[in-house]
């Protein structure tokens, strides 16, 4: 299966690891370390050599809670990375819900844009009907970053989730957007409780159904931390490292085509054993 996106047809026979670089001051994982444009550039290379296929950049933390960034703010975030970035002839992923910035950030040259809304913002659905090729990430989430988890779902959230999907993925077909350059993401961590959010993984398969590759977003995440929590303790995200990678693998095994993380190397390392087991069980 094939992603279409801006620039390039990324061919998802084997896993792609996207690489986060956030140029925010309050992401729930690296929060400030990557703000400044230079840092976010240095770090975005740092990626790329370990192995990133994909740079997922984002101006305005979604962990829960966290309060919205003005429309000008998120541009002038991105602006200076993205004037560099996008020359570096690799797929660039910008995290954004509003439309003018999905706007903006095409006009630059951006190759996907990756929306925890899934375009249900007004107006998104337009600017990326009206865009000729770009790749999109269209994500399941439960009411807003506001209150996500002050009211999680109920009931079976793996037919909820299939089905949200399978709503936004017509949606975008029926505007003329082509199936190939839509990729599904089930939305771990928003709004769904822990053991929601495993039933998710338990059943990611399930999202197969609807033909579309899946996107799998499981680094450093909260349910990561309840599991790991000792004597109520709960490690802090930059300590759930080990946790990431094995949640990214649980999640290709269950078939992911593309894994949003933060530990790269570890990540990229970690599938190439994948793979190696995978060409022994196609051996004669």
């Amino acid at each position: 299966m094939r992603w279409q996106t801006t620039r390039f047809e990324l061919d998802l026979s084997r896993p792609r690891v996207m690489g986060i670089v956030n140029v925010t001051p309050d992401s729930f994982s690296d929060g400030g370390k990557h703000a400044e444009a230079i840092q976010a550039l240095r770090y975005a290379e740092q990626l790329l050599r370990e192995g990133a296929d994909i740079l997922d950049v984002g101006a305005e933390s979604t962990r829960p809670g966290a309060i919205a960034v003005p429309l000008a703010l998120e541009l002038a975030r991105l602006g200076p990375f993205l004037r560099e970035a996008v020359r570096w002839q690799v797929p660039i992923s910008v995290d954004t819900y509003k439309p003018e910035v999905m706007q903006a950030v095409l006009d630059a040259g951006v190759d996907i844009i990756n929306d925890i809304w899934a375009l249900r913002q007004p107006g998104a659905e337009q600017v990326i009907a009206a865009h000729p090729a770009c790749g999109v990430c269209l994500m399941h989430m439960h009411r807003d970053p506001q209150t996500m988890q002050m009211q999680t779902m109920t009931g079976d959230v793996s037919d909820a989730v299939e089905a949200f999907l399978q709503d936004r993925l017509d949606a975008l077909v029926g505007l003329g957007v082509a199936a190939p350059r839509l990729v599904l993401d089930p939305g771990i961590g928003f709004g769904k409780t822990v053991a929601q959010n495993f039933q998710l993984l338990a059943r990611q398969a399930h999202l197969l159904r609807l033909g579309r590759p899946v996107l799998a977003g499981w680094s450093r995440k909260s349910s990561l931390g309840a599991v790991l929590s000792k004597d109520g303790q709960v490690p802090e995200p930059d300590q759930r490292q080990a946790a990431s990678v094995a949640a990214a693998l649980l999640a290709v095994e269950r078939g992911a085509s593309v894994v949003r993380v933060h530990d790269v190397k570890q990540t990229v390392d970690a599938l190439k054993v994948w793979s190696a087991l995978r060409q022994q069980d196609v051996l004669p």
